[in-house]
């Protein structure tokens, strides 16, 4: 009788392709995430962000890394050239100018940053909720701003200042009442087009509150042109502290600040020119970078928004587009 059991052939596993063979895990490479994220970037930006990077760094160490006190008096050691002790010298009462630029760094920028910051964000929520609302409210804002954008910074700075005293809080109330209204301009601008969108009529016909319209869907899809003048007001507010404290009406003495320290090298420019300079040059260093920056991201901004209205266009011609636009 015939064995009619069959052995059933076992099934041999698939052999894995041979790319797979001496394929290795990934591992991400922070340098390479860093280049990548700066491709498609005008190269001002990422001089502008490096150099900004470094500033921020020495002002944050600067308790720890400032060689002397910067209130350290040595009558002695007056108007002294850079030596070993005193890398940038001192000043006219012997005071060490590195330890100061430091110092007074913290100050410039501390205060130039909390006054933009307050005045992107009330000018952003102003403009779109008046773009959102219409009507009467947005009538009132534009007519607001025409009149504010009339005064300048430094005259709302000092009559604040005649009344209620030198101080950061003066500093910061003056450089804010008139500094918010660029930004409402813009938001409100960027908000009527949003509006227009279907996104954002599809959640009127569901019923959302205009509010929450304003803080969900205009505002997120604004912050890249706000970001982009906010940095490029920064050098404007950075300038505008430095020259009311070279004025006498910023921080006062034994604190310094970059504009105190212009105004303390006047009388010894011929002597010492450095001590004029110095600080000069770091507020032109750190107005630039942060305006580098902000040049980048409005660059950006008008590359993509030219392909997105034409996207036939070449390379080339879309480039070209964007710097006529600058220009």
């Amino acid at each position: 009788m015939p064995d009619t059991m069959t052995t059933r052939p076992v099934p041999r596993p698939n052999p894995r392709p041979s790319g797979l063979r001496s394929a290795k895990s990934h591992r991400p490479n922070v340098l390479s995430l860093m280049l990548r994220g700066t491709r498609g970037r005008p190269w001002s930006f990422n001089i502008g962000a490096v150099l900004l990077a470094l500033i921020i760094v020495v002002l944050i160490l600067t308790p720890w890394i400032a060689p002397h006190d910067p209130a350290a008096q040595e009558l002695s050691d007056r108007l002294s050239g850079p030596s070993a002790d005193h890398w940038f010298g001192t000043d006219h009462l012997g005071r060490d100018v590195l330890s100061r630029l430091m110092w007074g760094g913290r100050f410039s920028v501390t205060i130039a940053a909390i006054t933009l910051l307050i005045c992107a964000v009330s000018g952003g929520i102003i403009g779109a909720l008046a773009a959102r609302r219409g009507g009467w409210l947005d009538e009132l804002v534009m007519r607001s701003v025409d009149v504010l954008i009339c005064f300048p910074d430094v005259v709302v700075a000092l009559f604040l200042i005649a009344l209620f005293g030198t101080g950061s809080g003066t500093l910061i109330a003056a450089l804010t009442i008139t500094g918010w209204t660029p930004f409402a301009r813009l938001m409100r601008g960027l908000a009527l087009e949003i509006n227009s969108k279907d996104y954002v009529e599809a959640a009127e016909i569901l019923g959302s509150p205009k509010a929450y319209i304003v803080f969900r869907h205009v505002i997120p899809n604004a912050m890249r042109p706000v970001l982009a003048m906010g940095f490029l007001r920064f050098g404007h507010k950075l300038i505008t502290v430095g020259a009311l404290s070279y004025l006498g009406l910023g921080v006062q003495p034994p604190d310094s600040d970059w504009g105190a320290m212009l105004l303390d090298a006047q009388p010894y420019m011929e002597r010492a020119p450095s001590l004029g300079i110095l600080p000069g040059l770091a507020i032109f260093l750190s107005a630039l970078s942060v305006t580098m920056i902000g040049q980048g991201l409005e660059a950006k901004r008008r590359r993509k928004r030219v392909t997105a209205d034409d996207p036939v266009t070449t390379p080339e011609t879309r480039t070209a587009i964007v710097e006529g636009e600058a220009l």
